[in-house]
């Protein structure tokens, strides 16, 4: 097997509960995040006083920290796993912390994120350059973003910022407002990263019609990200930012060739009932734009044809159950339908370039 660089472009933490009793400030203590159980005797989150929706896991599943590898809370195991897959580096975002952008009170969020920073900073600090943690922001407000990655970027390491693609404090990722980051973001040379997780506790697809969690969680995690790419390339924030770099992860890349040929299409045909942009979406998105893949995808090949290769990167989920991690980095590298060029970058160059690594 040819050697290639891996750079797992999506990896999480299970934040421990611990970490909010010792980093969190001692007023949010009452509303830190906490497992509790229902009515039904189902296990839900609970943060700020308010019960999340409850979300369905595989039989045998413990919610939170101790129902998954214990590579998502401890940087040791976490670095056998990787070292054992043949993984160099991981790029790694919160579980808990996808809940954070759901609060309505900015204090809260604002606390909880320092205290995600602080401590998954922490968790890296023991392989800084196997372990990534892209700062997690308080999307809802932007002075508070703006705080927050100003203090990342002196005292932690920075390594990029993760957002929703979701519209947070009312505002889609093509709101003016948002411009002082996406600057602060061009100067400091670092990538915004779209996460979408199925919360249901922020607007999104699917919530107005579906209880069926699977159902949801098909559904959200592709079309919210499509939804942001459609606000920051037709909206015009790519076109204002031309150093931004943009990275959707989790909602895999077969959507990828339709949707920015759609998007081309409708700048053609409906540009004039929008604001006028310089370059075509598929522009933009060789541009700026990077999507994780997930190893088994049958379509890689197919959209290598259709936008290219430069903009795939590879991804595992670890330690989610959406995919087997076992045996991940050889099954893409042991394909047949894709040439080693093309396997060298979705491995790593890619997400490499994604992130300045």
């Amino acid at each position: 097997m040819a050697e290639y660089r891996v750079i797992d472009a999506d990896g999480h933490f299970n934040e421990p509960a611990e970490i909010w009793g010792e980093r969190l400030e001692s007023k949010f203590h009452a509303d830190a995040p906490r497992y509790a159980r229902d009515t039904q005797g189902r296990m839900r989150l609970v943060i700020g006083g308010e019960m999340k929706r409850a979300i369905p896991m595989p039989e045998g599943t413990v919610p939170g920290p101790g129902g998954m590898r214990s590579g998502g809370y401890d940087s040791e195991i976490r670095l056998a796993d990787m070292d054992r897959e043949g993984i160099d580096v991981m790029v790694m975002y919160p579980t808990t912390g996808l809940f954070f952008y759901g609060i309505a009170d900015l204090d809260l969020t604002a606390a909880l994120c320092r205290a995600y920073n602080d401590w998954a900073h922490e968790f890296c600090s023991v392989a800084p350059d196997r372990l990534v943690a892209p700062t997690v922001l308080p999307q809802m407000d932007v002075s508070a973003c703006l705080h927050e990655v100003d203090r990342a970027a002196k005292d932690l390491s920075l390594g990029g910022v993760m957002l929703r693609p979701n519209p947070i404090g009312g505002r889609t990722l093509d709101h003016p407002a948002l411009d002082p980051l996406w600057s602060r973001l061009e100067e400091l040379d670092v990538p915004v990263v779209l996460h979408e997780g199925t919360t249901s506790d922020v607007p999104q697809v699917g919530n107005d019609r579906y209880e069926n969690f699977m159902f949801r969680h098909m559904i959200t995690h592709p079309f919210e990200q499509q939804m942001a790419l459609l606000s920051l390339i037709a909206g015009g924030v790519l076109e204002r930012h031309p150093g931004l770099r943009v990275l959707c992860v989790e909602a895999g890349i077969g959507w990828v060739p339709y949707w920015i040929e759609r998007m081309d299409h409708h700048l053609k045909e409906w540009g004039h009932a929008s604001i006028p942009l310089e370059l075509s979406a598929s522009e933009y998105f060789a541009r700026q734009c990077f999507v994780s893949s997930d190893a088994e995808e049958t379509f890689i090949p197919q959209v290598i044809s259709a936008v290219g290769d430069e903009s795939l990167c590879f991804s595992t989920d670890y330690p989610h159950p959406d995919h087997e991690f076992d045996g991940i980095v050889a099954s893409l590298s042991n394909r047949t339908d894709i040439s080693e060029e093309s396997k060298r970058k979705i491995l790593g160059e890619n997400a490499a370039r994604a992130f300045g690594l």
